[in-house]
């Protein structure tokens, strides 16, 4: 797993437990955020051939993993309803270059970064549900695995077109813009909220 450069306390996952109804409300929809990100990038880019078949499985497990996190609402008398977005991908996404071929390999890094962000975040929410709701932390240590994964795919597409050191040098630009993006306030706790403190 890439290491972000800027990690996130572990007090995070214990503080945002006051606040896991949002939490999961906020889940489902970045989940179904993730799937038509995927699919934007497989009508949007039809010429990469070797991008779709993986861009429609990936979208597929997005959506598996909403419908998931739909049923763990259900179960806890929780509805799925609209819901203010957090400025986190927003302000990610401020960073992408407007002209082609590097608009695509930013915003393959960008979504590359939110699912390695979410990987991290998700670890951390698993580890704070341990010991009160062990049936929950073990569907986010689940995720976990995923979330690794579909990181490694958004950034081996941007490698396989623009070649390792090249994404490798705009990547550590990326993450850095993110942990900025982080560090500015956030108004509730999201998965993507919270200071997190430099490596």
């Amino acid at each position: 797993m890439f290491e972000l450069q800027a990690e996130t306390d572990s007090a995070w996952g214990r503080d945002v437990l006051e606040h896991l109804d949002t939490l999961l409300l906020e889940h489902a929809h970045l989940e179904r955020k993730a799937a038509s990100s995927a699919l934007q990038f497989l009508f949007r880019y039809p010429s990469r051939e070797f991008m779709q078949q993986p861009l429609s499985e990936l979208a597929r497990e997005e959506l598996q993993h909403f419908e998931a996190v739909l049923e763990v609402m259900r179960r806890r008398g929780l509805k799925f309803k609209p819901q203010r977005p957090s400025p986190y991908a927003r302000r990610l996404l401020s960073i992408v270059e407007s002209e082609e071929p590097h608009q695509l390999r930013d915003r393959l890094l960008c979504a590359a970064v939110i699912e390695a962000r979410s990987c991290e975040r998700m670890k951390l929410l698993a580890e704070a549900l341990a010991d009160a709701e062990p049936e929950l932390a073990a569907f986010y240590r689940d995720l976990v695995r995923s979330e690794a994964r579909h990181y490694s795919i958004y950034v081996g597409f941007a490698e396989r077109i623009f070649g390792a050191d090249a994404v490798g040098s705009r990547l550590a630009e990326i993450c850095d813009h993110e942990s900025r993006v982080l560090a500015m306030a956030a108004e509730e706790p999201r998965m993507h909220s919270g200071v997190p403190r430099n490596r």
